[in-house]
């Protein structure tokens, strides 16, 4: 089953939600206009708008008030990834030239700032002090979560809590914002609001680890990228700390740097599927799931719970 296909329902607002994010990438000067538009024609799974609609059923749900959240929460996201692949120096995502690689840097950056800018504003329509305080943090995290993963580039010293620190910035605490913010926008309670926040984070907790899991287990055709990618970034993900337990792999993987090409590490990536921590990983990943199912079972009967239960079990068994 395809993704799309667990919330059909929501296809109508979901239409809505895409033609605003239209609206909001479009600029006085032509070339953030291009780049925004871009970037949104790439495409993408739309989670996070998802879950801000979803977790909106469980209270006083109205489109009209809602979509804003749902199109910042994107937009966020959106500029996060405009800003990681600087970071990463990446040419492609989804299998198209990233805004860096079409025109350079500076406009990279200055599209993923004017991106976080737009959203601040669009969270305006949302007149909630609580709201407001709980984006900006947001923000605050996901910014320091993009300077320590600029650090932590071929750090292949780090330990486990340092990964999934970083995975919590990267991607676990804008899903669970998602939640969050949803809720609070139609008026639910604390204790439901916050309990969505929980299920978000434990969501996207596992979405990112089998992500990093699929940058070794894809195909390029399925990733839109070289296979191994993040670790010829630089990036350490859970697959190789746990590979990284065996000395000799270990001392194979710390050899892989930034003059590393795609074709020197496919030995590498053979012997870390090989190792088990690929099914190590899943495990981990499966956990968090456990938690998030069991978060869900604490809260009201409906058909939103239902939806968020079955993408949370397509994110633990999705293969792209």
């Amino acid at each position: 089953m395809k993704f799309k296909n667990l919330y059909t329902f929501l296809n109508k607002d979901l239409d809505l939600i895409e033609q605003e994010l239209e609206k909001v990438v479009q600029s006085n000067y032509a070339m953030l206009s291009e780049a925004g538009l871009d970037m949104l024609q790439a495409g993408g799974k739309r989670i996070r708008p998802v879950f801000v609609l979803l977790s909106g059923m469980f209270g006083d749900y109205r489109i009209e008030k809602i979509k804003d959240v749902a199109v910042a929460l994107e937009i966020i996201h959106m500029a996060t990834l405009v800003h990681d692949d600087v970071i990463d120096d990446a040419e492609l995502r989804r299998g198209k030239p990233t805004i860096k690689a079409r025109w350079d840097n500076r406009i990279a950056m200055y599209t993923g700032d004017y991106l976080f800018a737009k959203s601040l504003e669009l969270m305006t329509e949302l007149h909630d002090p609580i709201a407001h305080k709980i984006l900006s943090r947001t923000i605050v995290d996901v910014v320091v979560g993009e300077i320590e993963q600029l650090k932590d580039k071929y750090r292949y010293e780090q330990s486990f809590k340092d990964y999934l620190k970083r995975i919590k910035r990267k991607t676990a605490i804008l899903i669970a914002t998602s939640c969050q913010l949803g809720a609070i926008a139609a008026g639910t309670d604390e204790f439901l609001h916050k309990k969505l926040y929980l299920f978000g984070y434990n969501v996207g907790m596992s979405f990112q680890i089998i992500d990093d899991i699929l940058d070794f287990t894809s195909t390029e055709k399925q990733l839109g990228k070289p296979v191994g990618s993040d670790l010829l970034q630089g990036n350490i993900t859970l697959p190789v700390l746990i590979a990284m337990k065996d000395n000799d792999l270990k001392a194979e993987i710390m050899k892989v740097g930034p003059s590393t090409k795609p074709d020197e590490i496919k030995p590498l990536i053979e012997a870390i599927k090989k190792s088990g921590a690929i099914e190590q990983s899943y495990e981990v990943s499966n956990r968090y799931l456990e938690k998030a199912f069991a978060l869900l079972n604490e809260m009201p009967s409906n058909k939103a719970r239902s939806t968020m239960h079955s993408i949370a079990k397509y994110i633990g068994k999705r293969k792209i």
